[in-house]
């Protein structure tokens, strides 16, 4: 199987002095999402953690409803890429025709080859109370997710997307070159591993676009950290769908754009 991470020879130049040197890059793979035999989207992924981008990527669609709607679940190395081979209980077809991506798109982006506006800006679930985080926990999130970014760490090229439970920390964390890839990798391990949704805070490396608000509603988590700055739309998607959308939040502070209730000052934390 294709490895996340290729290392190159390089030639490091400083002022006027050069050296020979190595590097680690991230590795980008064509992984092909296929559904009951026919393929629904062709991606540029980071080649790991392709299970959880699978059924994560099946959930954010709202092509199932919950990992019971997924009976077998293969991935298949081929010469031109990777096939993410799902197999759902039930015929997918109109779920499909509502959301079908028919082109590959780039890491930048994540409506690409949806074929009406309608479907880009589609209604949102409302998510639920969740839990109420503390000025601590919001800091204590971004620290600790850049600790859990392995590899980065290595490359520092790819985005994270972690999930911060209060009195727990960072309890699961997926990396990718794609910012909505790596929430679509959260998305899926939260399901695999039974994660209540509702639960915690969904934590970013990058800024908040539409796509990455549609995902976090999609999974039910209430509030959303990131490090940039929300795009105008992407915060009015978040105040209709109730989350609490934190941004600019580098470890030293930052600021709240939506539903502020969720985050108090003190040190306790508590589910509302």
């Amino acid at each position: 199987m294709a490895k996340p991470v290729t290392s190159v020879k390089t030639t490091v130049v400083r002022g006027t002095s050069a050296h020979a040197a190595t590097r680690a890059l991230p590795e980008e793979t064509a992984v092909a999402i296929v559904l009951n035999g026919s393929t629904q989207a062709v991606m540029m992924a980071t080649p790991a953690d392709l299970e959880d981008f699978a059924v994560g990527f099946a959930l954010s669609e709202g092509i199932v409803a919950d990992t019971g709607g997924i009976e077998t679940l293969e991935i298949v190395e081929q010469p031109d890429g990777i096939e993410a081979r799902l197999w759902l209980a039930d015929d997918p077809a109109e779920a499909i025709a509502a959301r079908r991506r028919a082109m590959a798109g780039p890491v930048g982006c994540g409506l690409c080859g949806i074929e009406s506006l309608a479907e880009a800006l589609r209604p949102l679930p409302t998510v639920g109370a969740g839990n109420t985080l503390t000025i601590a926990d919001v800091d204590r999130a971004v620290t600790e997710l850049t600790s859990a970014q392995l590899l980065n760490a290595r490359t520092r090229a790819v985005h994270a997307a972690g999930l911060f439970l209060p009195g727990q920390g960072i309890v699961l964390a997926r990396e990718d070159v794609g910012r909505h890839n790596a929430l679509d990798k959260l998305s899926g391990a939260m399901a695999r591993g039974g994660i209540e949704r509702g639960t915690g805070a969904v934590v970013i490396t990058s800024r908040v676009s539409i796509e990455m608000v549609q995902k976090c509603a999609m999974a039910g988590v209430p509030v959303m950290i990131a490090i940039s700055v929300p795009t105008a739309h992407a915060l009015r998607l978040a105040e209709a769908a109730g989350i609490t959308l934190v941004a600019v939040a580098r470890g030293d502070g930052f600021e709240i754009f939506t539903h502020p209730e969720r985050i108090e000052r003190g040190e306790q934390t508590h589910v509302a």
